[in-house]
């Protein structure tokens, strides 16, 4: 199931009705906050999880 550029049109001014122009920058920063704070926890978790297993095999 794909969006488009339609939906993507349809969504945003759905967004803009909703929240109205002021607070949408807002909710997009917040937004790319926490996308950002998300990648980083989950490439913390795949490091400690390649470290583990670096020094498992390490001891064999």
């Amino acid at each position: 199931m794909t969006i488009g550029v339609p939906g993507l049109i349809l969504i945003l001014i759905i967004l803009l009705i909703i929240f109205g122009p002021k607070k949408l920058p807002e909710l997009g920063q917040s937004l790319g906050q926490s996308l950002k704070e998300f990648k980083q926890s989950t490439r913390e978790l795949t490091q400690d999880d390649q470290n583990d297993s670096d020094r498992r095999i390490d001891r064999q």
